[in-house]
């Protein structure tokens, strides 16, 4: 996978002049082995629950990008070590949590993209509550499902439809 977000904005002035393309704020912290990452958006809308976090990663993530809208909260962690396995098992390319992650030693062994507004020590609840496969606002920007995300140390952008 080579791209570079800077080029893809370059290349795509028109795409981000009529909203097709979006960049993300830059307020999300790397972990993961991959800076770099790229695949088709699934997402969830869930508050400090990650029940339906660990469900998504358990299937087959055939090179897609899991955001997750975690309302921003910053009160416990929706991705951890053992999610940040089975996302790496199951073909995930990467996860976007609006939100926070823990474990961050194991997070960063593992051969995903992961991006989080901050660590966090505390365990999320594990009701079961949230929705899948849903439009999200993920810091400020709207994300739908089928979408597509360009990661990298530059930025994270969202486009409706798959970069050249």
């Amino acid at each position: 996978m080579s791209f570079a977000t800077t080029d893809l904005c370059d290349d795509n002035t028109n795409l981000l002049d009529d909203g097709r393309l979006a960049v993300l704020p830059p307020v999300f912290r790397h972990w993961g082995k991959r800076l770099r990452f790229s695949g088709r958006v699934v997402t969830l809308k869930v508050h400090e629950d990650n029940a339906l976090v660990r469900a998504t990663l358990e299937t087959p993530g055939d090179g897609a990008v899991l955001v997750v809208d975690g309302g921003g909260s910053l009160r416990r962690a929706l991705v951890g070590g053992q999610l940040g396995l089975l996302a790496q098992d199951n073909n995930w390319a990467g996860i976007i949590v609006d939100g926070c992650v823990r474990d961050t030693d194991e997070l960063n062994a593992c051969e995903i993209g992961v991006l989080a507004l901050a660590a966090h020590p505390r365990k999320p609840n594990k009701k079961g509550a949230g929705e899948r496969n849903v439009r999200v606002q993920i810091a400020g920007v709207p994300v739908n499902p089928g979408d597509w995300i360009y990661a990298d140390a530059d930025g994270v952008l969202v486009a409706q439809q798959k970069l050249a």
